[in-house]
């Protein structure tokens, strides 16, 4: 009869996982592995057949835990601030799993930087849809250019290069919010990406600025 198998499956991803979040996905070999359950390789390999599939398996771990920081955003009293918020939480407290999801190339691990916004789209397209009388596919278009920013305070904080506080980075997606979302209830055509482009700039630049007392 064979010898049994100590470890289960589930306590390897979790090692492994515990290892991408404080070391990086390109950390979790076979050896360092195995050092953290204090065993042989010979485990590991009689749940995986590479490393690769353990690494996919982190990217699901992972992917599980961004998506219960964006549902605690969703249950705020502003849905859609809160996911911003949350998502911005999550690169702080978690920048490996944050460059796992986000800044690794498609097709690696997982699905890339759009896989997990299409996620965070399809959590939050109701919410939009609800609070700014939206349809679906102007909420997705909403939804996307606001991502756009957070992503790249996201980035910077992944990348210890963000010199902005937690206050700065909500005015400026206070003051992106209601820029976007007036230009896609003002402007004719605009979410479906049909109108006159030229006319708009023009009679917005020349529109006489207020004078202020």
């Amino acid at each position: 009869m064979p010898p049994s198998v100590k470890f289960q499956k589930e306590e390897i991803v979790a090692a492994a996982m515990e290892i991408a979040r404080q070391k990086g996905i390109e950390a979790v070999t076979a050896r360092e592995v195995a050092r953290t359950l204090r065993v042989s390789v010979g485990p590991i390999f009689t749940w995986f057949d590479t490393m690769d599939q353990l690494k996919a398996e982190v990217y699901v771990q992972a992917r599980a835990l961004y998506r219960s920081y964006i549902e605690r955003g969703l249950a705020g009293p502003i849905p859609f601030l809160g996911v911003g918020q949350q998502y911005i939480r999550f690169a702080r407290e978690e920048p490996e799993l944050y460059k796992l999801l986000f800044l690794t190339g498609r097709g690696d691990y997982g699905g890339g930087a759009m896989a997990a916004l299409k996620l965070s789209q399809d959590l939050a397209r109701d919410s939009v849809m609800r609070i700014y009388h939206m349809d679906a596919a102007t909420a997705d278009r909403y939804f996307r250019d606001l991502w756009l920013v957070v992503f790249s305070f996201a980035t910077l904080i992944v990348t210890d290069d963000c010199p902005y506080t937690d206050a700065e980075m909500s005015a400026v997606l206070t003051e992106i919010s209601l820029s976007v979302c007036k230009a896609y209830k003002e402007i004719p055509g605009l979410p479906e990406g049909n109108f006159d482009r030229d006319a708009i700039f023009n009679a917005l630049v020349n529109a006489a600025t207020p004078v202020s007392d």
